[in-house]
């Protein structure tokens, strides 16, 4: 039996924070690479090869979304709780997660887990076509490993526990107390552990505490913890959480946003602002682009990244329009409407952009807002025109700053 793709059930897991895993919504499309990085090595006075040494491999990861007005995905990806109602592209600094997909083919048998450990975002866009477009999101990750689990561990479980007063010695149970309904962990074939992971959350670190597991007794023990603490362990069973399953269809949040349910606004701060005054019109599209230069580090005896930060953040926005007043270029200089000169050099390095989603084009209900601010004119593609067709310009502005939210008041100067 084949495995197709309403068969395919991604979901993501947050390593750091206080976070749950959650399924990824309004998917359109998933492309994970894996490159191994083989080294060939040969000798002088050999014409063989001596052999490959298996380096790190490279994983990046594609997802792309129809946007339909939920902070929750953004939030994942940053390993931040539920309650949070902004994201920053700080947030992801020193953010890690898993990204697994559980797999079923056409006769509905489960036959096993797609893993990708301890990404990171590399970046993420936000893309209105044209004026008829499905609003979409699109996001890069990045990391160093992909494992497949089938067989007697085809199934990847997500645990997780707190530390309570009195608990400096944390033990959890499986298959008894709150933890009753779950699968008994199974054996690594390669590796001989039967626990993939553990982490403890301590305040904003995340740590990979020293730990023991009785495969008896089916007893984890940790060591040294304080109030508080989370634990999330990872482990590989034959069957799933009794009473649950691996992945929900969401039906009750929107199933995509259009373009008609957007409003961009475009100005140089000041109090009250976005107002009325600063709406675009006739805008035909847009991009905001964030990249990420990611700062990931490795150390001596150990394959997997250890610290990870980000060097530097680079935001760009294209606005693609028809060519029917210069009621940009007036905001980009900051100058009165039908102001009699506007000189590219006078334009401002500190313009701010709002772009607001609403639930349809009635623009009633909220669901998601993007700012950056500080953007600095960096290309005018100005007055491209075509035989018989009508003028249109495109304007590049570039910064390091972008929230995202669904709190419509963070958005306001």
């Amino acid at each position: 039996m084949l495995i197709h793709s309403t068969n395919y059930k991604p979901k993501i897991i947050p390593l750091k924070g206080d976070c749950d895993p959650a399924n990824i919504d309004r998917a359109q499309g998933i492309d994970p690479t894996v490159t191994l990085n083989r080294e060939k090595i040969k000798e002088i006075g050999n014409k063989d090869v001596v052999g490959y040494l298996k380096r790190s491999p490279t994983v990046t990861y594609r997802l792309t979304q129809h946007e339909y007005g939920s902070l929750e995905f953004y939030k994942k990806l940053a390993n931040l709780p539920n309650s949070a109602r902004v994201v920053t592209l700080d947030d992801f600094k020193d953010s890690t997660f898993d990204i697994c997909a559980y797999m079923f083919d056409d006769a509905d048998v489960f036959k096993g887990t797609v893993v990708y450990p301890r990404l990171r975002l590399a970046g993420l866009s936000l893309g209105i076509g044209d004026p008829d477009a499905i609003i979409s999101r699109t996001f890069d990750v990045a990391g160093e490993q992909a494992v497949i689990w089938q067989g007697n561990n085809k199934y990847y479980i997500y645990l997780r526990d707190e530390v309570e007063s009195g608990e400096e010695t944390k033990t959890i149970t499986i298959g008894q107390g709150e933890f009753a309904n779950y699968p008994d962990p199974v054996q690594d074939p390669i590796l001989g552990t039967y626990i993939v992971k553990l982490y403890r959350i301590r305040g904003n670190e995340l740590q990979e505490p020293d730990f023991t597991y009785d495969n008896g007794t089916k007893t984890i023990t940790i060591q040294n913890c304080v109030t508080g603490d989370i634990i999330k362990v990872l482990y590989t069973a034959s069957s799933y959480i009794t009473g649950q399953v691996p992945f929900e269809p969401n039906m009750n949040d929107l199933p995509a946003l259009e373009a008609n349910s957007s409003s961009i606004y475009l100005y140089i701060p000041a109090a009250g602002k976005p107002s009325a005054s600063d709406y675009i019109y006739r805008l035909q599209s847009i991009t905001i682009d964030v990249r990420l230069d990611r700062e990931d580090q490795k150390e001596l005896g150990n394959r997997e990244v250890v610290v990870r930060g980000i060097r530097g953040k680079t935001v760009t926005v294209t606005l693609g329009r028809i060519l029917e007043s210069f009621k940009l270029e007036e905001v980009l200089s900051g100058r009165n409407p039908d102001f009699g000169k506007i000189d590219v050099q006078e334009f401002s390095s500190n313009i701010t952009l709002v772009v607001k989603l609403y639930s349809d084009y009635t623009k009633q209900t909220f669901k998601l807002g993007l700012k950056a601010k500080k953007l600095s004119p960096s290309d005018l593609r100005g007055g491209t025109a075509g035989i018989d067709a009508y003028v249109s310009q495109n304007n590049t502005l570039i910064g390091e700053d972008l929230i995202i939210t669904d709190d419509e008041s963070e958005l306001q100067e």
